[in-house]
């Protein structure tokens, strides 16, 4: 039996919503499993009726009213969006609360740390324990010759690794946080500038013998040059938040079968 099937019926202060239309709109709200799907379809058709009804009863006509793209709004959605700018309103984003969220996400504000990376890998798949085995071993070689002569690096890169990097003498370039594997960024942002790992790094790619080289600090993007979209963040949250409360109380003088919407869970307005 299908979703569409077992589905309670919905309905809006009597209305009904077709099986069919949300069916429909179920493209928009891709979820885990088709019921999901389905009462998050529900869940915003029934919304927009209620929108829609309250739309009615202030008298409230279709402006014309354009999306970001330019794009002129059907009459219903244009209906809702003047339905929502009459009845919410938000306050502006201040000097003092935009410095006071920069300063508690100051981490969001930052560039990364970079670190110069260069590597010999022995190639090897984890499932395979002789050739994994010979792999550690083979770095480990690796590491005892490099300690004693440091200055042969990009050559045995270029003769031993199974990286293309092996070209370059195992340069990787500069390396950020989450642009290789964790194992292999946990040992090298622990190294200290031109210091090689003393001990091979196993990676789901095999083993390496890894070196870093010069390192660059984070560097944090002053406030002014990102209060605008601090702003824009923040009066949309409050926006999103102050329609989620407007909704809320409509719901609860609305009747409404089949669909919960006073579910806290999940956008109720695209």
């Amino acid at each position: 039996m299908t979703a569409v099937q077992e589905a309670p019926a919905v309905a809006v202060n009597g209305t009904g919503i077709p099986a069919a239309v949300i069916a429909a709109e179920l493209q928009n709200h891709p979820a885990d499993n088709p019921d999901e799907a389905w009462t998050e379809a529900a869940r915003a058709l029934a919304v927009k009726a209620m929108l829609l009804a309250e739309a009615d009863r202030l008298s409230i006509e279709a402006p014309l009213i354009e999306d970001a793209k330019g794009r002129t709004l059907v009459p219903d959605d244009a209906r809702i969006e003047a339905l929502l700018d009459q009845e919410v309103s938000t306050p502006d984003a201040d000097e003092a609360t935009c410095q006071r969220y920069y300063e508690q996400h100051i981490d969001r504000f930052s560039s990364p740390a970079l670190v110069e990376a260069s590597h010999i890998l022995f190639a090897a798949p984890r499932d395979d324990e002789k050739r994994y085995a010979k792999a550690i071993q083979n770095a480990a070689d690796a590491i005892v010759e490099l300690t004693e002569h440091p200055n042969r690096f990009a050559a045995l890169a270029e003769t031993l690794s199974a990286c293309p990097s092996a070209k370059q003498g195992g340069n990787l370039g500069q390396i950020g946080p989450g642009q290789t594997v964790g194992e292999f960024e946990s040992f090298l942002f622990s190294l200290d500038p031109n210091q090689l790992c003393p001990v091979p790094v196993k990676t789901r790619f095999g083993v390496h013998v890894v070196k870093a080289g010069r390192k660059i600090s984070g560097q944090t993007i002053p406030f002014k040059a990102v209060r605008p979209k601090i702003v824009d963040y923040l009066e949309e949250a409050s926006w999103r938040r102050a329609v989620a409360q407007y909704i809320a109380i409509l719901a609860s003088r609305t009747e409404i079968e089949g669909v919960d919407l006073t579910r806290s869970d999940g956008p109720l307005v695209q």
